[in-house]
């Protein structure tokens, strides 16, 4: 049935049926649905007080406003719903796999989260499980990525698997901890004796009841002044976590990871909590599925994933899609870089050979074929993209439009974020959006990535007056020059917590830093010269500005800060020791005791230079 609308457009009247929509849809696919002409519902639209196109991807409350008015119950399907659809296009089925999988379950190891409050011996305690130190490498000593390993202990005369996800500790990096929780069976939640329990003691608490998931307690620093475990275990009380000496089910481990005394107990709770309270089994025997935790960009190798195998067998030359991300499994890592030719269920892998950075905390697949693989990868771009076109899209109507007038401009602070792996970029993200300074300023975070900073990103900074925020990441060549030619904003940090503090300070108006950053001049390493006495020497070529000796330096490696805590130690040209370079001479470098250099890297000086307050 026709119906005559505003303007004498005529429509067809939708009786309360329901038409089901992809996320960012256009007006077009609308119109397939109900048989309709789509410049009569532009038309529509226009009268309900709404300017779009046939073509442009809308809102879900948009669809609602024109759907009510013609009669239509709108039902936006859900991303799961629609990836699911999309599969089934393909003819993957998940479900049905599912229940054909029963017959052939075979026993898997459990995966196990860590989680605690900040500075409790998370990574210490990892570390004293795998007998090697990831602390090191830390901005301040705390975890800024996650990661996965599989260690393996007897038990009950049996070898057994564990494999461990180790969450970063500070109540910034929600998102990926809670994520951490999603894809677990046990987590171990580790507290510090001489503390107590802490405000993120409770925020890893509840994301491991919320998940479900039993918990093992690690009551750490039992070899300090002031330890106290017995009241650890009646403040956790207070969280449904009793123990098993109080009449509970949870099992307390006195540790101390820095000495490693009782780390054997740790390992034997979890097999034990795990036979106790869970069945793990999983199909061997069938292709892969999983999720990806952690994504980065190497210079040599191209995009890596570290990818959890959840159900199947991952294989060498397997055609994987992990979201948006496609490729060939042309290598598979362990945790310490030895190859391996497959990986059955709970193994963590690197995975090489994706043609892109998926996201972290995206499932994977493996599918049939290349060509598939592909195209589900494409498929799925396209639908994201279309649903980030339509959530950037600002609806406005003449009454909104005329009260933001009376109210004052509403000022959008726009954000573009880089990072060096997809998990910071994510937690930095999720941490970002929650910043609440009130009504009147908006923080909108209008593109994120995984790598250098680009000159795409300086364009669309500049095209929507954007901020560049890089964690870990530097600009690369030439992308600086077109920045400060264009009068772009980058910052960069290595700490999220302060790119936080310091976004949420220019939110409120009262971002005034006493010191500010001055670049000086870069030089690229042509040559690496060795000397007993010295160590290792930078063979360079200024690039531009000077170099001089005892300035701060930094170095980079394809767009990623190695070492940002460095002095010219030595500065000489031929046998002569100098002051200063200027740009297009050669000269050698010394960083001291640095000696990570190698050939194309750059090292970068600068300075502090007190900023006059505004």
């Amino acid at each position: 049935m026709q119906a005559p609308m505003a303007g004498g457009v005529q429509v067809p009247r939708g009786s309360g049926s329901t038409v089901r929509l992809r996320r960012g849809s256009s007006l077009t696919d609308f119109a397939e649905k109900i048989n309709a002409n789509p410049a009569a519902l532009v038309t529509v639209l226009f009268h309900l007080g709404e300017m779009a196109t046939a073509t442009q991807s809308l809102d879900e409350d948009t669809f609602r406003l024109l759907g009510s008015e013609l009669g239509y119950e709108i039902q936006v399907v859900s991303p799961e719903d629609e990836d699911r659809e999309l599969l089934e296009s393909f003819s993957i089925d998940l479900e049905g796999e599912a229940e054909q999988d029963e017959e052939y379950l075979e026993a898997r190891p459990p995966v196990v989260t860590v989680m605690g409050h900040v500075d409790h011996g998370k990574t210490k305690l990892l570390d004293a499980i795998r007998h090697a130190n990831v602390v090191a490498g830390e901005a301040g000593g705390i975890t800024q990525h996650i990661g996965a390993y599989q260690v393996h202990f007897e038990h009950d005369g049996v070898e057994r698997a564990i494999t461990f996800i180790d969450t970063p500790g500070h109540e910034a990096f929600t998102a990926m901890r809670a994520r951490g929780a999603k894809v677990t069976d046990i987590a171990v939640l580790v507290v510090a004796a001489d503390d107590g329990v802490m405000p993120q003691t409770i925020e890893a608490l509840n994301h491991a009841q919320a998940a479900g998931v039993p918990v093992v307690v690690a009551v750490n620093k039992i070899d300090k002044e002031g330890a106290n475990p017995s009241k650890i275990r009646q403040q956790l009380t207070e969280y449904n976590l009793v123990a098993e000496e109080y009449g509970g089910d949870t099992m307390f481990v006195d540790i101390s990871a820095k000495q490693r005394i009782n780390i054997d107990a740790v390992l034997e709770a979890v097999l034990l909590t795990a036979d106790a309270a869970l069945e793990l089994t999983a199909n061997p025997d069938k292709n892969a599925r999983g999720i990806a935790i952690e994504a980065n960009l190497d210079r040599g190798r191209g995009p890596v994933a570290t990818v959890l195998v959840q159900s199947g067998t991952l294989h060498v030359g397997d055609a994987i899609v992990a979201g948006t991300a496609y490729g060939r499994v042309r290598a598979m890592l362990d945790e310490n870089g030895g190859a391996l030719d497959s990986a059955p269920p709970s193994r963590p892998v690197q995975v090489l050979g994706l043609t892109s950075v998926p996201r972290a905390g995206d499932t994977f697949l493996v599918a049939p074929d290349d060509r598939t693989a592909r195209q589900i990868a494409e498929k799925r771009e396209a639908v994201e993209r279309a649903a980030v076109l339509a959530k950037r899209r600002k609806r406005i109507s003449l009454e909104d439009f005329t009260k933001a007038l009376e109210q004052g401009k509403v000022q959008t602070l726009n954000l573009i974020l880089k990072g060096d792996v997809a998990g910071s970029v994510e937690a930095l993200e999720d941490a970002l959006l929650q910043i609440d300074v009130g009504d009147e300023v908006e923080l909108q975070v209008i593109d994120r990535g995984v790598g250098a900073i680009t000159m795409n990103n300086v364009n669309l900074a500049v095209a929507s007056n954007a901020i560049i925020v890089g964690f870990n990441v530097r600009p690369a060549e030439k992308v600086g020059d077109l920045a400060e030619r264009e009068g772009v904003d980058i910052r960069h940090y290595s700490v999220i917590y302060q790119a936080i503090e310091e976004v949420e300070a220019a939110l409120k108006g009262m971002l005034k830093p006493e010191f500010e950053e001055v670049q000086l001049g870069s030089a690229e390493v042509r040559e690496v010269f060795r000397s007993s006495k010295f160590g290792n020497i930078a063979g360079c070529l200024v690039r531009s500005g000077e170099i001089r000796r005892n300035a701060k330096a930094r170095l980079v490696r394809d767009g990623v800060v190695v070492s940002d805590h460095l002095a010219i130690e030595s500065l000489r040209r031929f046998k002569d020791d100098i002051t200063e370079v200027r740009d297009g001479y050669e000269c050698g470098i010394g960083l001291g005791s640095f000696n990570d250099i190698k050939v194309d890297d750059v090292i970068e000086t600068f300075e502090m230079r007190e900023k006059p307050r505004v």
